[in-house]
């Protein structure tokens, strides 16, 4: 079996991928992230998650590169990493009794072969009706700055939601193992 190298420096990924008892390291890449214009939220995920594996193909060579991108979609508008209180607010203040999409584009290169398999995966999360205070209770407590969508589903934020819809809820984590698992069975893995 070639070496597992997860392309990320999330703990939330990290400690899916900990889940199928593989042994794996983990390296982060340093890839531009920007949207294109023009470029769908499905394409965008599936890019970057390619970009991210294939950025430390020179350095880790006979690797199953592992790379995931995710992307929250309100409205066909992108939702990025919020980085601040101020616009996580404005984040679950939109979404706020609706329905938010994400899309958690994974990648596996063997970089021995170049050789590489890209997909995305579709979750929807949709949200209760949120009014400001509870947002703010929730920032406060969570503080879930570095999250696409502006909430932690592994922590407080499921307390947002009225329901969930897909085929893979560690896709809203940000690693969607059940592909994953398929990918890797398509290079000799068999979990478990």
């Amino acid at each position: 079996m070639l070496p597992l190298l997860l392309a990320s420096s999330s703990p939330y990924r990290r400690e899916l991928l900990a889940r199928l008892r593989l042994p794996f390291v983990c390296s982060s890449p340093e890839i531009d992230e920007s949207h294109r214009a023009d470029e769908s939220a499905i394409e965008l995920v599936q890019r970057l998650a390619e970009e991210k594996a294939r950025a430390l193909a020179n350095d880790y060579p006979d690797h199953l590169i592992i790379g995931s991108d995710q992307v929250a979609v309100l409205d066909g508008r992108i939702l990025g990493k919020p980085h601040t209180f101020e616009r996580a607010l404005e984040q679950l203040t939109a979404a706020s009794g609706r329905s938010v999409s994400f899309l958690t584009g994974l990648a596996l290169l063997n970089s021995a072969t170049g050789e590489c398999q890209v997909d995305h995966v579709a979750f929807t999360v949709h949200m209760r009706i949120l009014d400001p205070a509870r947002i703010e209770r929730y920032l406060r407590a969570d503080e879930p700055y570095d999250c696409a969508g502006s909430f932690k589903a592994e922590g407080l934020g499921v307390s947002l939601f009225r329901a969930t819809e897909g085929s893979d809820a560690t896709s809203l984590i940000g690693l969607p193992l059940i592909r994953l698992v398929d990918m890797l069975g398509n290079e000799g893995i068999i979990v478990p």
